[in-house]
C-alpha cells in the first residue's frame, strides 16, 4: 500500500522529537549539494520577502512569547 504524502507526513508527526529529528537529518543528508544550496536560496527569498512585509507594516510582527503560550493554549500543554 502506498501513501500519500500527507498520510505519510501525519505519521511521522506522531513519531518521538528524537526520531523525527533523526529522519530529519536522513532526509537532509539525501539531498545533493545542488539542492540543498537552492533551499537555502528559497529560505533566503521567503525571510526577505518576510522581514519586507514587516518593514512596510503589512504584517504585524507577534512575540514569540505570546505565539507559545497560544500554542500551548490550543494544544493543552
Amino acid at each position: 500500500m502506498d501513501l500519500s504524502l500527507e498520510e505519510l507526513s501525519e505519521q511521522v508527526m506522531r513519531l518521538p522529537r528524537e526520531s523525527r529529528a533523526l529522519l530529519a537529518d536522513r532526509l537532509a543528508e539525501s539531498l545533493s549539494s545542488a539542492e540543498l544550496d537552492e533551499l537555502q536560496h528559497l529560505w533566503a527569498l521567503e525571510a526577505t520577502r518576510r522581514l519586507e512585509e514587516i518593514d512596510s507594516g503589512k504584517l504585524k510582527a507577534i512575540p514569540g512569547d505570546e505565539v507559545l503560550a497560544e500554542i500551548r493554549r490550543i494544544v493543552g500543554g
